[in-house]
C-alpha cells in the first residue's frame, strides 16, 4: 500500500507541474489538506459504524408503517437477495468508467491529477457518507419483511437505511467520468448522451438497492444528489482561473467554546 501511495503521489506532482493543455490545476496545500481530512473522516465514520449496537426483538416488533412517511412507504418489506447481488454490477462498473478517459491522450497525459482528482471526490463522498450512516439509525425496508430472520432484522447493519451509500458513490465516480470529459472537451458532439450514462447508471443502481429492501426512496434521492455534487463541484474546483468556486481555510470557536480548524467551500455569483 505504502508503494501504491508513493507511485499516485509521483504521478500527481508531475501531471500537476505538466505543461499541455489541462483544464485543471493541482493545489498541493488545498488539496493535501482536503483529501487527508476526507480519507481521516472516512475512517471516523466507519469506526462509528463499527461501533453501532443491534437492535432487540422488541424493538422490531414495535416497527410501525405508518410511522414512515408517505414517498416511503411502499419501499418497506422489500427484501430481495437478487437485486441486492444485482446492484453489485453497475455499482462495479461506474468505479472502473472514469479510467476509460486515460485513452484520450491530453487527459492521460495528466494521469496524476485525473487520479488526484477521482480520489478527493471519491473520498469526499466516503466522509459525507460514513459518518452519517455511523451516527443515523434507520431502518432497512427489510427490516419490515416479517418472513426474514429475526437475526438478520435486528442486526446493526439493518439501521444503516440513512443514506445510501452506494448510489452516492456510484453517483460521484459516473459524474465525475461526464465532467471532466466535457471540460477536456468542450466542443465534442454527444454530449448529451454522455451526461444521460452518466445519471442512469447510478440510478440503476438505486432502483435494486429499493428492490432489495437496502433503502427508501429518499435515501437514494439524497444519495444520488450528494454523490453527483461532489462528481461535478471537485474537478470544477480545480479548473483554472475559477473564481467562482474555492476552497479556504477556516477556524474559530463554537458556540459550546471549542476552536476548531476546517476547510469551507465558497461559491460566488
Amino acid at each position: 500500500m505504502k508503494k501504491i501511495a508513493l507511485i499516485i503521489l509521483v504521478l500527481i506532482y508531475s501531471s500537476s507541474n505538466a505543461q499541455s493543455n489541462s483544464p485543471y490545476e493541482w493545489k498541493w496545500t488545498r488539496d493535501g489538506i482536503w483529501t487527508g481530512a476526507a480519507f481521516g473522516t472516512s475512517a471516523y465514520g466507519l469506526l462509528l459504524i463499527q461501533n453501532k449496537e443491534d437492535i432487540t426483538e422488541a424493538e422490531v416488533n414495535a416497527l410501525d408503517l405508518n410511522d414512515i412517511n408517505f414517498a416511503d412507504r411502499w419501499v418497506a418489506g422489500n427484501s430481495s437477495e437478487d437485486a441486492n447481488k444485482f446492484s453489485d454490477i453497475p455499482f462495479g462498473a461506474s468505479f472502473v468508467l472514469p479510467f476509460a478517459l486515460l485513452f484520450n491522450d491530453d487527459i492521460n497525459d495528466h494521469t496524476g491529477q485525473f487520479i488526484g482528482m477521482y480520489l478527493q471526490s471519491l473520498s469526499t463522498t466516503s466522509a459525507l457518507y460514513s459518518v452519517t450512516a455511523g451516527l443515523v439509525n434507520r431502518s432497512r425496508p427489510y427490516v419490515y419483511d416479517e418472513n426474514n430472520n429475526i437475526g438478520r432484522r435486528t442486526s446493526k447493519n439493518g439501521q444503516r437505511s440513512f443514506y445510501s451509500g452506494h448510489v452516492a458513490a456510484s453517483a460521484t465516480a459516473t459524474f465525475f467520468a461526464a465532467k471532466v470529459y466535457c471540460d477536456y472537451n468542450p466542443d465534442a458532439t454527444g454530449k448529451g448522451y454522455i451526461w444521460a450514462a452518466a445519471a442512469a447508471i447510478p440510478a440503476t443502481v438505486g432502483y435494486f438497492r429499493l428492490q432489495a429492501g437496502q433503502h427508501f426512496l429518499t435515501d437514494i434521492l439524497l444519495g444520488y444528489g450528494l454523490g453527483a455534487a461532489c462528481g461535478i463541484l471537485i474537478p470544477e474546483m480545480h479548473k483554472i482561473n475559477n473564481s467562482s468556486l474555492d476552497v479556504i481555510p477556516v477556524s474559530g470557536r463554537n458556540l459550546i467554546g471549542e476552536d476548531y480548524t476546517g476547510l469551507a467551500l465558497r461559491y460566488s455569483f
